[in-house]
């Protein structure tokens, strides 16, 4: 394989310069809602939502499948 031919692509290295590591700013918001107090009600909500769906989306097609003709 020839890799100077004319379809080749060529790949410029890493500039340091344009590589932004400030990931705390956009981590900030999720840090809150995952740790201590506040993680613990979000995550309670979040498993007590998907026990509803579940449960309609169970009582829905037990519904359907069980009605008489």
């Amino acid at each position: 394989m020839d890799s100077n031919g004319a379809g080749s692509v060529q790949y410029d290295r890493w500039n340091e310069d344009n590589i932004n590591m400030n990931v705390e700013a956009s981590q900030s918001s999720l840090q809150i809602m995952c740790v201590g107090s506040t993680g613990i009600v979000v995550k309670a909500a979040g498993a007590a939502a998907a026990l509803v769906a579940v449960y309609i989306i169970g009582y829905m097609t037990g519904y359907y499948i069980h009605r008489c003709p």
